[in-house]
């Protein structure tokens, strides 16, 4: 039966979608395999309604069995979400927060939505006993600190649900605590059927060579908040807005708070209505910012990764990820906000300032995601480098920037091509460097009155400075950070030289 996607919010009607009711069949052919003692995972794409789908299972397991269910959440909000979607499919259940110590009503109900940190306290001190639990249900199961409570269901049918059946702790695989993944339908499947956007996708290259690693395996605050926040990276995040997303509701992604406060500063002072949300903001704050996010048009909100998951905002029209990240999770669950369908809203735009969609794929790609349950170390050590990302950069001078060196015919370079040459001819390597400043300095002279005007002019050129820079680094096999900036300050040197020179 096909249903609209424009009634998915008539959940009181349980009324289940096709792809839905097959892997509703298929986890419940697993349970009748294997009733206890068993874990086993389940991936589907965000927007593809796995509470839905968690809910009629448990729905039915209650019905069938008579057994009890535990439901697991990593955040409050997550768990006053769950416990309404269970209320709507007919499951009484109780939420297990900071304020219960207690179960002596516990008879009462046949389902219980908990956090696990705070379960997991109460079972540790022995302040609860839960009885006759059959099964639980683990939301966003890739974060690693529901493990910690597998010991207290041994005896359980456990089942994992997440859109990335990848832990977020690379030493932690998820297949060392689940015996089987079965995969839900594709984000691509999921458009097609008018369940989802369709995304568009811009790209900005982003010289991602000062960010540093941390003992996560992403890239660490400090080393973002350093690139992100300096001018360059401000001025080119708001012409790709301007560009692409101008007037529509977006939702920015960062690194770091001083970032996405400098972003706010820059979008507020260019007279663009947005707001600045983090987690020191207080609980009633966040309420009145996602209040008027969801109420102004054009809105833009910049965070600090807090809205990834438990936040829902169907009129999202452009996600900004202002941020890299090494973490595929992360890259689909910070796009995954901008991917809900609604009547006037088809498709949503993707900008990515962070070389993510390069490293990892268009977001709505084919994924192995049983290739990377079984094998996750093949899939990390075969992520794209940011070296390699970038040896594949092509600088193109923009309309606004060419207009300034109108009177110069020839403004390409090609730094490998220069290379050969040099080498074919017996020359020192450094002279491609010095070709390519006589080149600029010519630039600059022939669209300026006086040197004055050819070393402002100059000032344009970094991108491209930059750019050939490091195009040569590669061709010598010397590309570490601190030489290319030795380099590109040499570079500018000379080429003021070079400028002075000319004039005189």
């Amino acid at each position: 039966m096909r249903v609209d996607p424009r009634d998915i919010h008539k959940k009181k009607q349980k009324v289940l979608y096709d792809y839905q009711a097959r892997d509703i069949d298929k986890i419940f052919g697993r349970l009748k395999e294997f009733s206890e003692k068993y874990n086993l995972l389940y991936q589907l794409p965000t927007g593809g309604g796995k509470t839905v789908i968690f809910s009629e299972i448990v729905r039915r397991y209650i019905e069938t069995t008579q057994k009890k269910v535990v439901v697991l959440t990593h955040r409050i909000e997550l768990c006053a979400q769950t416990s309404n979607m269970l209320t709507e499919f007919d499951v009484k259940n109780k939420i297990i927060n900071s304020t219960v110590k207690k179960l002596e009503d516990q008879e009462e109900y046949m389902c219980f939505v908990a956090m696990v940190e705070t379960l997991n306290n109460r079972l540790n001190d022995d302040q609860l006993e839960l009885n006759n639990v059959g099964m639980v249900i683990i939301d966003e199961a890739h974060y690693n600190s529901f493990r910690k409570l597998f010991k207290f269901f041994s005896d359980c049918f456990i089942l994992g649900v997440t859109a990335t059946p990848l832990s977020s702790n690379m030493k932690l695989p998820m297949k060392d605590h689940y015996q089987e993944l079965i995969v839900g339908d594709t984000i691509s499947s999921l458009i097609n059927k008018g369940f989802l956007a369709k995304p568009i996708t811009y790209t900005y290259d982003v010289g991602l060579g000062s960010l540093k690693i941390g003992m996560n395996g992403d890239y660490t605050v400090k080393s973002s908040e350093d690139l992100y926040t300096n001018a360059l990276m401000q001025d080119k995040l708001l012409k790709a807005y301007e560009e692409r997303s101008k007037g529509t509701k977006t939702l920015v992604f960062n690194n770091g708070i001083n970032t996405s406060i400098q972003v706010y500063d820059t979008f507020h002072r260019a007279g663009y209505p947005i707001r600045h949300l983090d987690n020191t903001n207080s609980k009633q704050d966040r309420i009145d910012i996602l209040k008027w996010f969801k109420t102004t048009d054009n809105a833009i909100l910049t965070s600090v990764s807090i809205l990834t998951t438990g936040f829902d905002e169907p009129t999202v029209e452009t996600i900004i990820l202002n941020r890299a990240t090494k973490s595929l999770t992360l890259y689909f669950q910070m796009i995954g906000r901008g991917s809900r369908i609604l009547p006037n809203k088809p498709e949503f735009s993707i900008i990515d300032m962070g070389n993510n969609t390069a490293r990892f794929g268009l977001w709505s790609g084919d994924v192995d995601w049983q290739a990377i349950f079984k094998s996750p170390d093949f899939y990390y050590d075969n992520l794209v480098s940011d070296d390699e990302i970038e040896r594949n950069f092509r600088y193109v001078m923009s309309e606004e920037i060419r207009k300034e060196f109108k009177n110069s015919d020839d403004i390409d370079f090609d730094v490998e091509l220069e290379y050969v040459k040099t080498k074919r001819n017996g020359l020192r390597s450094k002279s491609v460097l010095d070709r390519s400043i006589a080149q600029h300095a010519k630039m600059c002279v022939e669209n300026s009155e006086d040197v004055f005007d050819a070393r402002i002019l100059s000032k344009l050129l970094d991108q491209d400075i930059e750019y050939r820079v490091r195009r040569y680094s590669y061709c010598i096999s010397k590309s570490t950070k601190n030489y290319r900036d030795w380099l590109q300050e040499d570079y500018n040197r000379k080429l003021r030289s070079k400028i002075n020179q000319m004039f005189l």
